[in-house]
């Protein structure tokens, strides 16, 4: 069987698969139209396989926001491919870019993009990014999804430097119906975390996130905040923070993954948070995240409302950008 008909089977067996396709097929309809209709039209251009193709191939993936470096891995594993399988017809190349898509973000071996829950003790998670990217509302949202998995959450409003942040995620926590613990505006951040990890610990919460303030303007000042607020969670919960998320908007590309390096180099991070992927349409820098940077997409914006930040899923990405051919496929 083919790796698109086993994509569209793998989709549409139970009611929930189909939710989580209908979602991303909804959320990634910039990314796809733009990147799966100029594949089409390549495709449509060309009758053989040959290097003008792989040039033209290069362009529309760097244009994605791919990332180069990830882009040359893939048109030399494709060019291998073709190779290996002696294919001559550029109709065949949908169905090997596809599967290469999701070997390149993937790996070997399936990764958990599941969040690193404990079952014993206080879950703590620090949640970094600069201001504008969606991270109080990510914060909100995540509390929300966590709260209705029958959890107890707690919020810390550590982000004390940005206008209206406490405030905002206060709102947010009203919503979600869980505490938010905060002190004044321009406070010590490691203090409101500390004062939040005792909370936690005497209301018997499974979950605290921490929001943290966003400034990038000096690095150094960043490290130092970061480390000190991570010194304060680690003495008083040991291995923790047990996820380090950092928010991200993907529809400022490859700015995002600058981001991404300068806060990988301030703190351990252990996943990130893609917003706005339903207004890109350059969604490759899933990829470039991941194969760049070798830190795992766990959650991604795939639309406004609560329910839309989902569990990112590589098969239901690849679905995502290639869901019109899996539709005339089953019209076909």
């Amino acid at each position: 069987m083919s790796f698109i008909k086993k994509l569209k089977e793998k989709f549409t067996q139970t009611d929930q698969q189909e939710e989580v396709s209908d979602k991303y097929t909804k959320g990634m309809k910039k990314t796809r139209q733009s990147f799966t209709g100029r594949i089409n039209d390549l495709i449509a251009r060309y009758r053989k396989v040959d290097e003008d193709f792989f040039d033209d191939l290069e362009e529309i993936l760097i244009t994605a926001d791919v990332g180069v470096m990830t882009v040359m891995d893939l048109i030399d594993e494709l060019k291998m491919e073709v190779k290996r399988q002696n294919i001559k017809d550029t109709k065949e190349m949908q169905e090997v870019i596809s599967e290469k898509l999701v070997e390149i973000y993937q790996g070997e071996t399936e990764e958990d993009t599941g969040l690193n829950i404990q079952t014993d003790e206080l879950t703590v998670m620090l949640v970094v990014g600069v201001n504008g990217v969606g991270k109080t509302t990510s914060i909100g949202k995540l509390a929300n999804q966590l709260k209705e998995e029958g959890k107890n959450v707690m919020l810390a409003a550590g982000d004390t430097f940005r206008a209206g942040a406490i405030e905002q995620l206060d709102v947010w926590g009203e919503r979600a119906g869980v505490d938010v613990i905060k002190h004044q505006e321009g406070s010590d951040p490691a203090a409101v975390i500390f004062d939040a990890l005792k909370a936690a610990r005497s209301r018997k919460a499974d979950v605290l996130i921490c929001d943290t303030a966003g400034r990038l303007q000096n690095k150094v000042n960043l490290m130092n905040e970061l480390e000190k607020i991570k010194r304060v969670i680690a003495r008083e919960v040991p291995n923790a923070p047990h996820e380090v998320l950092l928010v991200l908007d993907a529809t400022t590309g490859q700015n995002a993954l600058s981001q991404a390096k300068i806060f990988s180099e301030a703190t351990d991070v252990s996943g990130i948070v893609l917003t706005k992927l339903d207004g890109t349409a350059k969604g490759g820098i899933v990829l470039a995240i991941r194969n760049e940077l070798n830190i795992p997409v766990k959650y991604v914006g795939l639309g406004e409302q609560v329910e839309d930040l989902q569990k990112f899923d590589p098969h239901a990405f690849v679905y995502g950008l290639f869901a019109d051919i899996l539709e005339e496929d089953t019209e076909g």
